[in-house]
């Protein structure tokens, strides 16, 4: 019989299954059940070796998934097995790592499953010719036959390789330091967390770091006064998540008031400003905080020679967090080198001398108790996947009390100042389709000034209160029309109540003046980018209803334009322009008695003694980067109407005038930077012409209080392992001051008490000023996860003398006194900071 069968398989080595079938039933006398259409297109051909009826039929289940059954010793059935068990492991593409997370879909069903830590899926009772495709972001999407799985064994590896696209060219440009980027639409963003190091800062203080960029400068060397191109520091619109802030600084302007190190990103806009922001006539500075939940816990703390401080986030589970830090002044306790500078500079013994240039002999002693602080926090709730809210709040305060004896006259002088600013906001975040996403910001911000003067031994008091309440409700609306064109629409309300207060008992007088404005603005803007970014566009308006409460209401429209095009490789152009307006402004009031103190107040425009302040401006620039090399020239027009001399900061015949009239700025700014793969260098020059026109003053026109001709940057930042090293030099020509009529002509008896007879407004310049800054900053690991740096700046290592402000005065023996202000000595700090 073996003989026989032997022969059959040899004679026919290719048959169909149900034939072969038959002649098993004959030869093994047994019989089989099955359906004919399972195994009907089948044909076989039984190797040679295998001569049992179980190796024949294992041999069939295993090349045709047949599954066999045997019912009794003569009887068997025969069925088609198409539902399988089947496993993998994804894997990269060098099957180094696992690939978690990765989406494997059973196609034609809704069957799908999530690979695990380890990269491992299953499935179980799948159809055996199915299909399986396997997806995870910045792969290759991969499509895998459950047959051929089968037929590598249990569990098989599954390789995806990585997705490569061929991005559209993004024209952004890096400069100075890590950290800072110039974007196309001509804005400058700072990433605290990749900043590197700039001369004379150890940490990147927000309001210090942005001076660093050409047109941008404080000159009385604060950052609560800062100037962008020519105008004065309340025409910069300051916002931190999407609330004005109307308090920026510690110590009286010479420390940002923000804490870097829970600041994620800012960005500032000196021309061409979307038209989602109204206010700032100058620029817009805007401060944000980390937006995503954070996965892990980190934080971190330090100090230098005025402050420590601590910050974190957190998650609390994977739909909410936090963020927090705090900052407090060590200035109420410690005397540091630091502070005994910033304490000169802030309340310094001015130099004063008589017109005939002899020195006034009177001794003073002063003593002051200040400190400040600053706390910020955030909650982060993610509804789902599109709609998340976000909470803010952040509190500043600064607290002062400043004695000031004159030995020589017996006679004591003090100040009480209390200065704070509360702001509390939310943020609802929503995607509602692919195309269409809002964004809904609201706020309330109080700002609030208590001041205190006791003059000539408590004979005469002054006291001053300044409060700033704002309410605002913002929604932005972004409709992604396709690839090239997305479209901006919104409405903001902005309520802004402003109180100003003033109480002196002698001789007796009060003062009580309050405000509100309302203003309505919807807005619109059509954002194009063309394929390659060739050409990248920005053109929208502002439509401001502004009412102040029974006095007057206006409606203003504010075109803005922001073009950048692609002249040739590695040179693209820019094309700048907008119209803005605010009505906010801040008032230097009692400019000579406040003996160093905060001098300025907020008040609103009245359309009377103070208008609604409009700027017109337009800037052309060109971009040329090649191999890390980089050059930005830009030319811009600046026109600012409705400025008073109230708000300019005049120390001459105009000061308490109240005189309206406009000023214009010429401009160009200058940027040349090379970069390596340690080091960055770069000059910068601006040159500015700024004059104001007043049509009541004689003569009209005259230059501009801010009017620094000519400013250079030099500066170079090296890099050696964990060492950061940084030197730079700041050059600019003197500002204006108006100088007395020389000789006995100078003082004017007519007017009691005595006037001065000044000459032209701004007809005298001030010395040049000169200035070079260093810093170092060491980093170093304590723990596997705990990273810590040293730092060492010297601002001024020259210890160069720089003439900051120059006025005249009336002494009470009727004789005209020169005051001048000057800038910081050379001042050391030190810092240490730990994060994890």
């Amino acid at each position: 019989m073996l003989f026989l069968l032997s022969n059959v398989y040899a004679q026919e080595e290719q048959q169909s299954l149900i034939s072969y079938i038959k002649k098993l039933e004959n030869h093994f006398d047994v019989k089989f059940s099955y359906i004919d259409d399972d195994l009907k297109d089948i044909d076989i051909a039984i190797p040679k070796n295998l001569s049992t009826l179980e190796s024949i039929l294992q041999y069939i289940e295993d090349t045709f998934h047949i599954e066999t059954e045997k019912l009794n010793d003569r009887y068997y059935t025969l069925s088609t097995n198409n539902q399988v068990n089947v496993c993998g492991v994804v894997l990269d593409n060098f099957a180094d790592n696992t690939v978690m997370g990765a989406t494997v879909e059973l196609l034609g069903t809704d069957n799908a499953k999530i690979t695990d830590n380890n990269g491992a899926f299953s499935f179980d009772n799948v159809p055996r010719n199915a299909s399986l495709q396997i997806r995870y972001l910045g792969y290759v999407t991969k499509y895998v036959k459950v047959e051929s799985l089968l037929e590598q064994g249990e569990c098989p590896k599954i390789l995806l390789a990585p997705y490569y696209e061929q991005l559209d060219e993004v024209f952004v440009y890096k400069y100075l330091t890590s950290g800072i980027i110039k974007e196309t639409d001509a804005s400058i963003t700072l990433n605290t967390a990749e900043f590197g190091i700039l001369p004379g800062l150890i940490e990147p203080d927000i309001l210090q770091t942005v001076q660093a960029l050409p047109g941008i400068k404080s000159i009385d060397e604060t950052v609560s006064d800062i100037n962008v191109r020519g105008g004065t520091n309340d025409q910069n619109l300051i916002l931190w998540n999407g609330i004005k802030m109307y308090q920026s600084g510690h110590f009286f302007g010479l420390i940002s008031a923000f804490n870097p190190y829970q600041t994620d990103k800012v960005t500032i806009y000196k021309n061409g400003t979307p038209a989602n922001f109204g206010d700032g006539v100058s620029s817009v500075i805007q401060m944000e905080t980390g937006n995503s939940i954070p996965e892990n816990f980190k934080g971190g703390g330090g100090f230098n020679l005025i402050s420590g401080d601590i910050y974190a986030e957190a998650p609390i589970t994977n739909k909410l967090g936090i963020q927090f830090s705090a900052r407090r002044s060590a200035t109420d306790f410690l005397r540091t080198p630091t502070y005994k500078q910033f304490i000169n500079r802030a309340f310094q013994d001015s130099e004063i001398r008589l017109q005939n240039n002899s020195t006034v002999d009177d001794e003073f002693i002063r003593d002051e108790d200040f400190f400040f602080y600053d706390f910020s926090g955030k909650i982060l709730y993610d509804l789902n996947d599109n709609h998340k809210i976000r909470l803010s709040a952040i509190h500043i305060k600064n607290n002062l009390k400043f004695e000031e004896t004159n030995v020589s006259a017996d006679e004591t002088n003090i100040s009480l100042l209390k200065q704070n600013n509360i702001s509390i906001g939310g943020q609802l975040q929503s995607n509602w389709t692919d195309r269409f996403s809002t964004h809904l910001n609201m706020y309330y911000s109080k700002y609030n000034l208590d001041a205190q003067n006791v003059y000539d031994n408590q004979v005469q008091q002054l006291f001053q209160n300044n409060q700033v309440i704002e309410n605002a409700l913002k929604l932005n609306t972004n409709f992604i029309i396709n690839d090239a064109f997305n479209w901006n629409n919104g409405y903001q309300y902005i309520e802004t109540g402003i109180v100003n207060a003033t109480i002196i008992n002698q001789p007796s007088f009060e003062s009580e003046l309050k405000g509100v404005i309302r203003t309505h603005a919807p807005y619109s803007q059509l954002n194009y980018n063309s394929p390659g970014n060739k050409f990248i566009g920005k053109i929208g308006a502002r439509f401001n209803l502004i009412e102040n409460l029974g006095t007057f209401k206006k409606f203003l429209i504010e075109p803005r334009i922001n073009l950048n095009f692609k002249l040739a490789n590695y040179l693209r152009a820019e094309l700048l322009g907008e119209f803005k307006s605010q009505t906010t402004n801040q008032v230097i009031d009692l400019e000579q008695n406040f003996l160093g103190i905060e001098k300025r107040r907020w008040i609103l425009s009245n359309d009377n003694t103070l208008p609604v302040t409009k700027s017109k401006q337009g800037s052309v620039g060109i971009n040329y980067e090649k191999n890390n090399f980089y050059v930005g020239i830009e030319g811009f027009y600046k026109n600012v109407d409705g400025i008073s001399t109230s708000t300019q900061g005049f120390q001459n015949q105009y000061q308490f005038s109240g005189e309206i009239g406009s000023y214009d700025v010429k401009g160009l700014e200058l940027l040349i930077n090379k970069k390596g793969d340690n080091y960055s260098t770069w000059l910068s020059y601006a040159y500015n012409k700024n004059d104001y026109t007043f049509d009541s003053i004689v003569p009209q026109s005259f230059p501009n209080n801010l009017d620094i001709r000519h400013t250079i940057t030099f500066a170079s930042t090296y890099t050696y392992k964990d060492l950061k090293l940084s030197i730079g030099l700041n050059y600019r020509t003197g500002k204006p001051f108006t100088e007395p009529v020389p000789g006995d002509d100078g003082l004017d008896d007519n007017f009691t008490p005595p006037r001065i007879n000044f000459q032209a407004p701004n007809s005298s310049r001030l010395p040049e000023y000169f200035r070079a800054d260093a810093s170092a900053i060491y980093n170093f690991q304590i723990g596997r996860t705990i990273r810590a740096n040293a730092g060492l700046s010297i601002l001024n290592f020259t210890d160069r003398k720089n003439t900051l402000n120059k006025y005249y005065r009336v002494n009470q023996d009727d004789e005209i006194e020169t005051v001048e202000n000057f800038s910081l000595g050379i001042t050391p700090n030190v810092s240490f900071r730990v994060s994890f």
